[in-house]
C-alpha cells in the first residue's frame, strides 16, 4: 500500500506538496507554491518499511531539489510537525543506513527552522500560526492562535537545539509551551485559542480533540524522548484535570475551562491519539476503554468520522468523513506493541486495513471519504500506513530497539515560566 501511495504521488503529483489520488494529479499543501512535502515526509516510513535503495534515492533527491527559499506563508504547525519533523526522522535514519550521507538533511532543518523562528517573536512566547518562509510574519498576520498550534513545538525544536548546539530553538518552544501551561485554569485546563499578545483565552472550550490534542502529545513524547521531567509535570497536572471533568465515561468530552460544565457534546477525530497517550502515561485500563469506544466507531462507519455527535448519536453536519488519519492507528500500535500484546489490537488494525484497501483505494493512490474525495495528505504515508507496518511486525528493529520508558518516579520541582524563558 505504501509502495503504491509513494509511487503514485511520484508519478501524478511531485514536485507539489500533495497528490490528488482521484484525479491523477497535485496540489501544494498552502495554495500557492510548496517544497514537495510529501516526499520529505515519507523519507523515514520509505527506510522503517526497508525499502533502502529508494531511500536513499529520495535523500539523493531531497538534497538537490528541495529549497525552503520560497515566498509563500505557510502554518508553523503542519511544516514543523511535517517538514521539519520528517528532515530530523530521516537524518537519524539516513546516519543508521547511508555510508556517504554528511548531514546534509540535517542543514535543511536548520535552514528550515530559522524560517520559522520569527513566529516566535511574541509577547508571550507563544508563536503566530503563519509565516513566510522568506519574509517572516505576515503583515497583518492574526494574534489568535490555537493551543495545538502554540505548543506543537517542543520534538523537532529541543532536538535540533540537542543536535545543532544551539538553544535557541530549544529556549523559543519552551517558552512557547510555558506560556500556555502557566495560563491554564484553576481546573488545570487549558483553552482552544488564546491570544499571543495579551495572553486572554479567547475561546474557553477544553478539550482533547482539534486545536488542542498535540499539545498534550507533545508533552509526555518530550518526557519520553528528552528525560524532560518538567514536561511530564506539565502534563500530570492536566491529565488530573481531564480525567476529573472531561471524562464520561469511555469518552472525552469538550467542557468550559473554567466551570468544568460540559460545553460540546461531539467527538473529534483527532482526539482519537488518546488511547496511545494514555499507554505512554501507564493509564492502560482507561486507554483500553477509550479505544473500544472509539474503535466502534471505525466499525460502523469504515473510518473515523471528523466529528460524531455523542448526544445524536450520529456523525456531525459538515464533518462526516475520514481523511486517512493516523491517531487510531497509532494508539492500536501502542497498545499492541508497548502495552499488552493482546491480538485484539490486531484484529482491530485488520479492521482499519481492510477499510482502507476496499473502500478508499484509487487508481493513483488512496482517498479520503465519505464520498471519496481528491486527496491524500502526506501523513497517511508518513503516519497511517507506518504505524500499521509496525504493528503487525512485532519483531521490526524499531519495536525492538525501543528502550523501557522511564519510571514515573517523583518529580523535582518544576521550572517556573521565567526560568524557561531565561
Amino acid at each position: 500500500m505504501f509502495e503504491f501511495s509513494f509511487n503514485g504521488y511520484m508519478q501524478w503529483a511531485y514536485p507539489y506538496d500533495e497528490l490528488r489520488p482521484i484525479s491523477c494529479s497535485g496540489k501544494d499543501l498552502f495554495g500557492q507554491g510548496g517544497y514537495k512535502l510529501t516526499l520529505i515526509d515519507a523519507l523515514d516510513t520509505l527506510a522503517i518499511m526497508g525499502n533502502l535503495s529508494a531511500f536513499d534515492a529520495a535523500v539523493r533527491k531531497v538534497m538537490a531539489e528541495v529549497s525552503f527559499d520560497v515566498d509563500i506563508n505557510v502554518s508553523v504547525f503542519e511544516t514543523n510537525i511535517r517538514a521539519l519533523g520528517g528532515l530530523l526522522s530521516a537524518h537519524f535514519l539516513a546516519l543508521r543506513f547511508l555510508s556517504w550521507y554528511d548531514n546534509e538533511l540535517l542543514l535543511l532543518a536548520v535552514d528550515l527552522a530559522d524560517r520559522l523562528m520569527p513566529a516566535f517573536n511574541t509577547k508571550t512566547g507563544i508563536p503566530y500560526g503563519t509565516v513566510n518562509l522568506r519574509r517572516g510574519v505576515p503583515p497583518g498576520e492574526t494574534v489568535i492562535t490555537s493551543a495545538a498550534g502554540g505548543g506543537t513545538n517542543l520534538l523537532e525544536f529541543v532536538m535540533l537545539s540537542r543536535l545543532t548546539l544551539d538553544p535557541k530553538y530549544e529556549l523559543a518552544a519552551r517558552r512557547a509551551t510555558a506560556g500556555l501551561w502557566s495560563r491554564r485554569s484553576r481546573l488545570g485546563l487549558v483553552g482552544n485559542h488564546i491570544n499571543i499578545d495579551s495572553g486572554v483565552w479567547t475561546h474557553l472550550d477544553s478539550g482533547l480533540g482539534t486545536n488542542i490534542d498535540s499539545l498534550y502529545e507533545y508533552l509526555v513524547k518530550a518526557h519520553f524522548l528528552f528525560g524532560d521531567g518538567d514536561s511530564l509535570h506539565m502534563f500530570s497536572e492536566c491529565y488530573a484535570g481531564i480525567m476529573k471533568f472531561l471524562r464520561k465515561g469511555a469518552w472525552y468530552l469538550d467542557v468550559n475551562m473554567q466551570s468544568g460544565t460540559v460545553s460540546w457534546m461531539v467527538y473529534s477525530s483527532l482526539a482519537s491519539f488518546w488511547p496511545g497517550l494514555q499507554v505512554l502515561f501507564g493509564d492502560i485500563d482507561a486507554a483500553v476503554e477509550s479505544q473500544y469506544a472509539i474503535h466502534s466507531l471505525w466499525r460502523r462507519f469504515g473510518g473515523i468520522p471528523e466529528a460524531f455527535n455523542l448526544e445524536a448519536g450520529k456523525l456531525h453536519t459538515g464533518a462526516e468523513g475520514y481523511p486517512l488519519r493516523p491517531e487510531t492507528v497509532e494508539s492500536i500500535y501502542y497498545l499492541y506493541q508497548q502495552a499488552t500484546h493482546d491480538p485484539v489490537w490486531l484484529s482491530m488494525g485488520l479492521d482499519i486495513l481492510v477499510s482502507l484497501k476496499s473502500l478508499m483505494k484509487t487508481r493513483c493512490g488512496y482517498a479520503a471519504m465519505v464520498r471519496l474525495e481528491d486527496r491524500m495528505d502526506s501523513y497517511f504515508l508518513a503516519e497511517t500506513l507506518k504505524y500499521l507496518f509496525l504493528l503487525f511486525d512485532r519483531d521490526h528493529w524499531l519495536n525492538r530497539e525501543v528502550s523501557t520508558p522511564p519510571p514515573l518516579a517523583p518529580l523535582s520541582p518544576p521550572l517556573t515560566a521565567l526560568r524557561v524563558q531565561h
